[in-house]
């Protein structure tokens, strides 16, 4: 399923060439809405205030262990339709902030990645 293509940095709409919204296509736009999975707090949803990490109940002002981390943004990533696989993996964890990348593999065997 198509969705509209952020920057992997601002994560903010990107535009084509001709100045209209891109578009992601499959795998990538599995592995970006991963990623939103995973940035999204829980109770954030508003039509689905269970969906969402559980960022201010198990996450934020503790030290939760990696394994925890990875399991609760794999379980989101995997809440994406056609998402078969998924694998996280954190790169920083600094001032407060965690950075990573979800690798995704989909119900055609697509593999794609983004970052979160």
């Amino acid at each position: 399923m198509d969705t509209m293509k952020l920057d992997p940095d601002s994560w903010d709409l990107v535009l084509n060439a001709s100045g209209n919204m891109a578009l992601a296509h499959d795998p990538d736009s599995q592995a970006q809405d991963a990623a939103s999975e995973i940035r999204l707090f829980q109770g954030e949803l508003w039509y689905n205030t269970d969906r969402g990490i559980p960022y201010w109940q198990e996450i934020l002002g503790r030290l939760p262990s990696t394994p925890l981390m990875k399991a609760k943004f794999t379980a989101a990533a995997l809440l994406v339709p056609g998402v078969t696989e998924a694998r996280c993996f954190i790169e920083s964890l600094s001032d407060r902030t965690v950075l990573g990348q979800v690798q995704i593999t989909n119900n055609t065997g697509g593999i794609a990645g983004a970052g979160f």
